[in-house]
C-alpha cells in the first residue's frame, strides 16, 4: 500500500471520532437522507457531500434562527468539511477555504478544532500558490496618509454641532484604580491613550500584504452602505472575526481595563471598513472599549439619562436604537434632540474609547478604519450592576 502524503489531504480527527454520534443525533431529528449522503461523503463522494451540505443548509433556513435544532449546525459543519476535503485533494484551495469559512460562520462549535486546522492548512497552500505566481510585496500600506485630518473639511460631513460641545477627556497611562474610580464606577466615558503600543496589530494591520496573506481569501459577512459610487462599499461590522481567523486574534490583547468589575467577556468584535461607514445612534447593555487600530473615527455620545430625548424605537427588538438620523435630523419630527448636550471626539489611531453601559453612541469612520470592540459585563456584586 502506498504511503499517504498528508500534505495532500485535510485531516479531520474530530469528525472521524464523532461522526457516529453526530449521525445518531441527526437521525433522531429525521435526517435520514442526510445520514445516507454523509456516509457516502465520508468516503470521498463529492456529490454526496454537496447534497448533504445543501440538506443541512435548508434546515438552517427553515425558520427563525432561534428555532433551528442545534445538531443541524453540526451537520452543516460536518458536510462542509467533507466538501472542503474534496476541493483540497483536487488542488482547489481557495474554494476549500470558502467552504470552511461558511462552516465557521454558520456551524456549531463541536467540530471547530477540525475547521480551524483545516482552514489554516488550506490558507498555507493558497498563499504558497499566490507567492509562486506573483511573488510577495512588502510594506504596501492599507492607509497611506496618516497626517492630521483637515478639521474644516471633516466638519462638513459630520452631524451638526459636532466637536462644539464637550470633548471626551483623554487620559494617558491610566491605572486600573484610576479607571475604576473615575470612569467605571461613575459611568463616565474616557479616551485611553498609550495602551496599544505592544499590540502586533498596530504595525501589522496597516500592512496590506500581511492582511492579504492572513485574510485576503477569507469569507466574512459584510454590510452594504449607502453610496453614490457605482461600486458599493461594504463594512465588516460587529463580527466575531477573531474566532474565525486566529492569526488576527493573536495580533490583539484584551485590555486590562476589561477585567474591572468581576468581568464576564461578552464579545470581541471587528469593525473594518472605508471612510464614510456609519454606525447609527444606539446603546448597548455592556461596558465597551472601542480600540482604534488603523485610521480615525468620529464618535458622539449621549448619557442614558437623555434616552427619551433621543426617540428610541418603540418595538422591543429595536428599543436600543434611535429613530433619529443624526446626519439628517428632521427638527419637526424630533424637536427635543436639537438642544441637548453631548460628548464627542475624534478617536485617533492607537487610542481606546471607554463607553459605559446604556450610553448612546454614533460612530463615523473618517478614513479607512480597522477597529476592535471589547464588551464585558460586571459581576452581580459590582456597584455598576
Amino acid at each position: 500500500m502506498a504511503d499517504v502524503n498528508y500534505d495532500d489531504v485535510l485531516e479531520t480527527p474530530v469528525v472521524d471520532s464523532e461522526a457516529h454520534n453526530l449521525l445518531r443525533r441527526i437521525l433522531k431529528e429525521g435526517g435520514y437522507a442526510y445520514v445516507s449522503m454523509s456516509t457516502r461523503a465520508a468516503s470521498g463522494d463529492v456529490r454526496a457531500a454537496e447534497a448533504a451540505r445543501e440538506m443541512a443548509w435548508e434546515q438552517l433556513h427553515s425558520g427563525p434562527v432561534h428555532s433551528v435544532v442545534p445538531v443541524w449546525r453540526d451537520a452543516y459543519a460536518m458536510a462542509c468539511l467533507y466538501v472542503a476535503k474534496c476541493h483540497y485533494v483536487r488542488g482547489e484551495f481557495k474554494e476549500a477555504v470558502r467552504v470552511l469559512d461558511m462552516a465557521l460562520i454558520m456551524g456549531a462549535t463541536v467540530l471547530r478544532t477540525d475547521l480551524v486546522a483545516a482552514v489554516g492548512k488550506a490558507m498555507e497552500r493558497v498563499n504558497a500558490v499566490e507567492e509562486s505566481v506573483n511573488g510577495s510585496v512588502n510594506n504596501v500600506k492599507l492607509l497611506m496618509d496618516q497626517t492630521a485630518i483637515n478639521l474644516t473639511e471633516v466638519l462638513k460631513i459630520l452631524p451638526k454641532k459636532s466637536l462644539s460641545c464637550k470633548l471626551v477627556h483623554k487620559r494617558s497611562a491610566l491605572s486600573l484604580e484610576e479607571f475604576t474610580r473615575d470612569h467605571f464606577l461613575c459611568g463616565s466615558p474616557v479616551i485611553l491613550t498609550d495602551n496599544m503600543t505592544h499590540w502586533p496589530a498596530t504595525t501589522k494591520w496597516n500592512d496590506l500584504n500581511y492582511l492579504q496573506k492572513v485574510a485576503g481569501y477569507r469569507t466574512v459577512p459584510v454590510e452594504r452602505i449607502q453610496s453614490n459610487s457605482p461600486r458599493v462599499p461594504t463594512y465588516l461590522a460587529q463580527h466575531p472575526l477573531f474566532d474565525q481567523i486566529q492569526e488576527l486574534r493573536n495580533d490583539i490583547v484584551i485590555p486590562d481595563y476589561c477585567f474591572v468589575g468581576g468581568t464576564e467577556m461578552k464579545s470581541v468584535n471587528a469593525w473594518f471598513g472605508p471612510a464614510g461607514t456609519v454606525t447609527p445612534l444606539h446603546h448597548d447593555p455592556h461596558h465597551n472599549i472601542l480600540a482604534q487600530v488603523v485610521g480615525k473615527k468620529y464618535v458622539r455620545l449621549y448619557p442614558a439619562s437623555l434616552s427619551e430625548e433621543l426617540y428610541p424605537h418603540t418595538e422591543s427588538r429595536l428599543n436600543n436604537t434611535s429613530q433619529v438620523d443624526l446626519d439628517n435630523i428632521d427638527p419637526n419630527e424630533f424637536p427635543r434632540i436639537q438642544d441637548i448636550e453631548f460628548m464627542d471626539c475624534v478617536l485617533e489611531e492607537g487610542e481606546m474609547l471607554y463607553i459605559p453601559p446604556k450610553w448612546w453612541h454614533y460612530v463615523r469612520s473618517l478614513t479607512t478604519s480597522l477597529s476592535v470592540s471589547f464588551c464585558w459585563t460586571a459581576s452581580p456584586s459590582s456597584p455598576t450592576s
